[in-house]
């Protein structure tokens, strides 16, 4: 089942001083199933932010779609779209935006607190969360007692409270020591084993390789893309790395 559809997406942003239209996606088209892993890559500047924004409600597309479970988040009015974001997104960040003034037990209650729910609800739909990302002795510490791993797992522990349709990472192990970047995509593969749909934006290679499927992005437009299919991760590793290394040869001929 299709769970997102981006379609023709094209973004022009005009700069505040002298007029000038920067093109950031000029023709975007992709689908995600259900219960797929995708990896984003692309060179800096070539439209990822942009697209991950586009794809989180939080900037709208010049022309185009994204229709995430039969929605056209550029249809919605804005006093609708803090709902669509609740209900069907979780995010995770490279800097992780946890509150410092929260528990990381609150930190992670936040989106179910703006929509409404229980305490006793709350901590039912907690814990084997908790337990799975083995922070439950941590929960009362703030985010400045914890190392930058466990404040990346109650963040992962946050997008995951609400049950979303989509996670969506950004550079989510970029802040991580290489044991606690493991750990964390090791973390990501058993949730998405288990139904949850990913779609991750990394400079990392290594980060990539766990994903099911890479997109590469190019001047705006995705020009390649990979399975992994019956690969090791070594070996798309090795396949993202060379692909990666074509991209950037072709860049330079067209200098």
């Amino acid at each position: 089942m299709t769970l997102l559809s981006v379609k023709n997406l094209k973004k022009i942003y005009t700069t505040r001083f002298g007029g000038n239209q920067v093109l950031a996606l000029r023709k975007v088209d992709f689908s995600v199933e259900a219960g797929e892993y995708i990896a984003i890559m692309g060179e800096s500047g070539s439209g990822k932010t942009t697209l991950l924004n586009i794809l989180a409600a939080l900037d709208k597309p010049t022309s185009g779609e994204v229709i995430l479970d039969g929605k056209v988040s550029s249809q919605l009015k804005e006093k609708e779209l803090s709902a669509y974001r609740r209900d069907n997104l979780g995010f995770v960040f490279q800097d992780f935006n946890l509150l410092d003034t929260f528990s990381l037990k609150d930190n992670i209650f936040l989106p179910l607190v703006l929509s409404g729910q229980h305490f006793e609800q709350m901590q039912k739909t907690l814990e084997p969360i908790a337990q799975k990302l083995q922070i439950t002795d941590i929960l009362e510490k703030y985010p400045y007692e914890v190392s930058g791993g466990q404040k990346q797992r109650a963040a992962v522990a946050r997008a995951l409270i609400t049950q979303p349709k989509l996670v969506l990472a950004d550079e989510p192990t970029g802040a991580l020591d290489s044991k606690a970047a493991d750990y964390l995509l090791e973390l990501f593969n058993q949730i998405n084993e288990e139904g949850q749909t990913i779609l991750m934006v990394t400079h990392s290679i290594r980060a990539a390789s766990h994903a099911g499927r890479v997109l590469f992005i190019k001047d705006g437009e995705v020009f390649h893309q990979l399975y992994k299919g019956a690969m090791t991760n070594d070996q798309l590793f090795e396949k993202i790395s060379d692909t990666l290394t074509v991209l950037q040869r072709e860049g330079v001929g067209h200098e």
